[in-house]
């Protein structure tokens, strides 16, 4: 889906904070479900710059335990790593049981930036896009949870919040300058992306596009819609009880040779 006219309005933060509140106990549930049952679940975040991955993947991961739910967010691959078997360097972030990994940017990074910024050569991506499917299937093959999504986001959209980033000292970090020739790719990284999914979009690993022109409607959507796709994860929780403490609360000491500082006062 792409923005139009029949678009839904902008979700207002109250309206988003108030939908998402249930799916948090929910993700809370799946989380421990996950460990109940020894579940390894993997979500691939996939979509140009800016489309909104790592707001969803704080909505989503802010609510779990960070030892159990872990965010991979790769760096350019070392001299080392650019020898290796392409997906080497993902296998050892794969979850184990219990695990639940949020893939900031995944492989598939070769069949994106890699193909039109010119890092990898047509006849690595042509590699990449024959093995990814076996790839794929022998993990869930293998019992991984695999889900894999690409945020949609129209180029008028893509622009604004450039240019927001570019207005904000506080998030012009996100502006590499891989990001700023990015820009000006638009076509080509769509017509990579078409082609990453004819190759990689199969019955044991599909592909979900989600409409992330409205970024909170978006997370939405794709927090509904991993819920629902993954098996029902209700556990039963026993109650628990903080028994009385012993002795009257204490209060902390400082003293000694070490003093707190100042409170801060506004």
């Amino acid at each position: 889906m792409t923005s139009n006219d029949t678009a839904p309005s902008r979700l207002s933060r109250k309206d988003y904070e108030r939908a998402l509140e249930p799916m948090e106990v929910e993700l809370d549930r799946l989380a421990r479900w996950a460990r109940h049952v020894g579940a390894r679940v993997a979500v691939l975040l996939e979509g140009r710059d800016t489309a909104g991955k790592s707001g969803v993947i704080s909505a989503i991961a802010k609510v779990m335990n960070p030892r159990q739910c872990r965010v991979v967010a790769l760096p350019a691959p070392t001299e080392r790593e650019r020898t290796q078997w392409y997906f080497q360097r993902y296998v050892p972030h794969l979850p184990s049981a219990g695990e639940i990994v949020l893939f900031d940017r995944s492989w598939y990074n070769r069949a994106g930036v890699e193909r039109v910024m010119g890092y990898a050569d047509e006849a690595q991506v042509q590699r990449f896009l024959g093995q990814c499917p076996r790839f794929e299937d022998l993990l869930v093959e293998d019992g991984l949870l695999l889900r894999k999504y690409w945020l949609t986001v129209d180029q008028a959209e893509q622009e604004a919040r450039f240019a927001e980033r570019a207005a904000d000292p506080l998030k012009r970090w996100k502006l590499s300058p891989i990001d700023l020739e990015a820009r000006l790719k638009y076509a080509e990284y769509g017509r990579a992306r078409d082609a990453m999914l004819a190759a990689t979009h199969t019955a044991r690993a599909p592909w979900t596009l989600v409409d992330f022109n409205d970024q909170r409607r978006g997370r939405l959507t794709l927090i509904r819609h991993l819920l629902d796709s993954l098996p029902e994860h209700e556990v039963p929780e026993a109650p628990l009880a903080l028994p009385p403490l012993p002795d009257a609360p204490q209060r902390e000491r400082f003293d000694g040779p070490l003093k707190p500082i100042d409170s801060f006062s506004d």
